[in-house]
């Protein structure tokens, strides 16, 4: 595997907690225009990763009022972080090992840089992500098993596969932080002989901080001065520990959605990627109150 340091996952897959928002924001515009532009953001996906939209929409502006609401960039985070979690389910449930679901994720993650929610849906894309880290971490599964295991169509992980590559502009190599951990469990003097070692590795020790403060293993802070002052650390005690207080408080800003705000959520995202599911739900809604007007009126008066 390259080093780190020369590596397209440092280069060009590295954001600050600012940089993400704005991506993240970006793509949500560009979903909501398409949105406005043709009524619903759904494309199809050719089998060589080619996107196709429907026509847009007739008029200026089209008809507002039969369009969809859109997810906001709030709704849109809930909905990826919970198809986050079931990423990791899918990969347990498989038995994978860490380094496919770290790689899964990352590739989630990255195409949710590009697109919006209301443009791929994130139970599709997830399985294709799985797969496509089973295939770079050489622990290859068949699109067939894989949808058979979680009751799916492997079809459409095949669908999705070109477009999940291309999104990732085919930087498939990346570097997961578990290798690290076992290392400073090992040995924590080796992080501190390894050059740029805070910019590799900081997640790793992140988590291990985390997990002494909740077992009290050692005084983290002290052994770190400690061992930085014997080694000449390039960065000082302060700023590593900056960089860890940073990773804490995204940590804590986390949120996991309950079970009524990703329902809510997945109607809206499902409305917009398919314009004709939210006229059939605005039929139900007007069949159920029809009959349940029908039904006090037939009913007898108490005598």
């Amino acid at each position: 595997m390259a080093d780190f340091q020369t590596s397209s996952h440092r280069a060009r897959w590295i954001f600050t907690p600012q940089e993400l928002v704005e991506k993240y924001k970006e793509a949500n515009q560009r979903a909501i225009e398409a949105l406005d532009k043709f009524g619903a953001t759904r494309v199809e996906v050719d089998i060589d990763g080619t996107l196709t939209y429907p026509e847009p929409l007739s008029g200026t502006g089209g008809d507002k009022h039969s369009r969809a609401k859109p997810l906001n960039v709030d709704e849109e985070k809930l909905l990826r972080v919970f198809y986050e979690y079931k990423i990791q389910d899918a990969c347990q449930a498989f038995d994978f090992p860490h380094k496919i679901q770290a790689t899964a994720l990352m590739y989630f993650k990255r195409f949710y840089l590009q697109w919006s929610v209301m443009q791929h849906y994130p139970k599709n894309i997830m399985l294709t992500c799985i797969y496509a880290a089973c295939k770079i971490e050489e622990n290859h599964v068949s699109a067939e098993e894989l949808g058979k295991g979680i009751s799916q169509d492997h079809q459409m992980i095949l669908n999705n596969e070109m477009i999940v590559y291309q999104s990732l502009d085919f930087d498939l190599i990346v570097y997961a932080p578990y290798r690290s951990v076992e290392g400073f469990v090992n040995d924590m003097e080796d992080f501190c002989q390894a050059e740029n070692g805070l910019q590799m590795f900081q997640l790793a020790l992140a988590a291990l901080r985390r997990s002494n403060n909740a077992h009290g293993v050692l005084d983290f802070e002290s052994y770190l001065s400690s061992v930085i002052a014997r080694q000449n650390f390039l960065h000082t005690l302060s700023e590593l520990l900056e960089s860890l207080d940073a990773i804490d408080v995204w940590i804590e800003k986390h949120y996991i959605p309950t079970a009524d705000e990703l329902k809510r959520i997945d109607r809206k995202v499902k409305s917009c990627l398919d314009p004709s599911s939210h006229d059939k739900s605005k039929k139900r809604e007007k069949k159920s109150k029809h009959k349940s007007k029908r039904g006090s009126e037939e009913a007898p008066s108490g005598g």
